[in-house]
């Protein structure tokens, strides 16, 4: 048997096509590319992707995490929970990645960075998260950092933790 990989995405706010206008396709590779870092079940693998926009974030990250602010990315890890139900057979959900437009877009602007890169980088941070991986402790920050860094750097995206003058490219 192998696995299958199914990425809902949802196009929430009207900017993101705007800006990007493949955006929705972006996402299928994006998350795919993070999976593939991780050995995974046989069968049928779930996960959706919401490109939202600051407010509907906003509200997610005040009821869920008590933060009345908007943020660039959350992830709603469906395993988190030890007692996570896994049905033999039935598809492993991993959960919902969210992302916000215009706190997206200022970062990238603010970091020089495109959007498209900084787009990518997030979509993969947030799926790194669905599947275990944290940044709470310096050990861990430090092991999702260099995954997060070596997947971009596979996709020709620059790594989004190094200091600009040290980047030798190829």
């Amino acid at each position: 048997m192998t696995t299958t990989i199914d990425i809902d995405v949802r196009l929430d706010s009207p900017q993101w096509q705007a800006r990007l206008p493949d955006a929705e396709a972006r996402c299928g590779r994006l998350a795919a590319t993070a999976l593939e870092a991780v050995d995974l079940p046989d069968g049928v693998v779930e996960l959706s992707i919401v490109l939202a926009d600051d407010e509907a974030v906003r509200a997610l990250n005040k009821g869920w995490r008590g933060k009345d602010a908007p943020t660039n990315v959350l992830s709603f890890a469906a395993l988190d929970e030890e007692d996570a139900p896994l049905v033999e057979g039935a598809p492993l959900l991993l959960g919902d990645v969210i992302l916000a437009f215009e706190t997206c877009a200022a970062e990238a602007s603010d970091q020089g960075k495109s959007l498209e890169d900084h787009f990518s980088h997030l979509v993969i941070h947030g799926v790194l998260h669905l599947l275990g991986f944290d940044h709470e402790d310096e050990e861990e920050a430090i092991e999702m950092e260099a995954l997060e860094s070596a997947l971009l750097a596979s996709l020709g995206i620059a790594d989004p933790y190094g200091d600009e003058e040290e980047d030798e490219g190829p």
